[in-house]
C-alpha cells in the first residue's frame, strides 16, 4: 500500500513528539530508537525509514528550533545594532527556542555536533552547523568584515558557541544571568579576533 505524503508527515511528527517526551522523561542516555518507535506506535524498522539514529532525531528538533530563531532574527534585524549585539540577539533567540529541549541538550551535544567547524559526514548536526555559520558569516559581512574568515576565527566562534549551549543547558542562575555574561564575553573575544584578522589583512 502506498503511503501518502500526509501520512509520512504525520508519522514523522509522531516520532519527533515521542522522542521529545522520552528525552525529557527518561533522559538522553536511556532513550533508544526502539523506545521512541514504541512510544510513536510504529515498528523500529519504520522509524529507521525516517531517522537512522536518535542523534538524527535530536538534530532535527534542534535544527527546526534554530531555523525559527534565524528567520525571526532576519526579519527583525536592524542596521543600528553592533556586531556583538546582532550576534547576541541571534544566539539568545536560539536558546529561547531550544528551551523545551534544555533538559537533554547538554548530553545530546556531545554526539549531535562535531567540536570542529569542518565537514563531518557522520555528524547529524552538520547541516545545523553549516546553516548557523553561514548566517553568522552574513552578519559579520554586513558589519564590514569581508570574507572569507580565517580558520582561527571560524573555529573559535564554533567552539565558543557550543560552549555557550552546553553552559546554558545546565545554568541554574537567576534568569540564567551567568549564561548572559558568558555569551557577552565570548562574543567580545570573537569580535576581537575578527579585528585582529582585519588588521593583518586576512579579511
Amino acid at each position: 500500500m502506498r503511503i501518502t505524503a500526509e501520512a509520512k508527515t504525520e508519522t514523522r511528527q509522531r516520532i519527533l513528539q515521542a522522542a521529545t517526551s522520552l528525552f525529557k522523561i527518561d533522559g538522553w542516555q536511556t532513550t533508544t530508537t526502539r523506545s521512541i518507535a514504541a512510544a510513536a506506535g510504529i515498528a523500529t524498522g519504520t522509524l529507521f525509514n525516517y531517522f537512522p539514529t536518535k542523534e538524527a532525531i535530536a538534530a532535527d528538533l534542534i535544527g527546526e528550533a534554530l531555523r525559527g530563531a534565524g528567520d525571526e532574527f532576519s526579519a527583525a534585524q536592524s542596521e543600528e545594532m553592533s556586531l556583538e549585539a546582532d550576534l547576541f540577539t541571534l544566539i539568545w533567540s536560539g536558546l529561547s527556542k531550544l528551551r523545551e529541549f534544555r533538559t537533554f541538550l547538554a548530553a545530546a551535544l556531545e554526539t549531535v555536533f562535531s567540536p570542529l567547524a569542518r565537514p563531518s559526514p557522520d555528524s547529524p548536526g552538520d547541516a545545523i552547523r553549516v546553516d548557523h555559520l553561514e548566517l553568522v558569516d552574513a552578519i559579520v559581512t554586513a558589519h564590514g568584515f569581508a570574507g572569507p574568515r580565517s580558520t582561527l576565527a571560524v573555529q573559535l566562534y564554533w567552539t565558543l558557541y557550543l560552549g555557550v549551549l552546553a553552559f546554558w543547558a545546565a545554568d541554574d542562575s537567576p534568569g540564567q544571568e551567568d549564561t548572559l555574561a558568558l555569551l557577552d564575553r565570548s562574543l567580545k573575544l570573537f569580535a576581537a579576533t575578527l579585528l585582529m584578522d582585519k588588521e593583518r589583512g586576512n579579511i
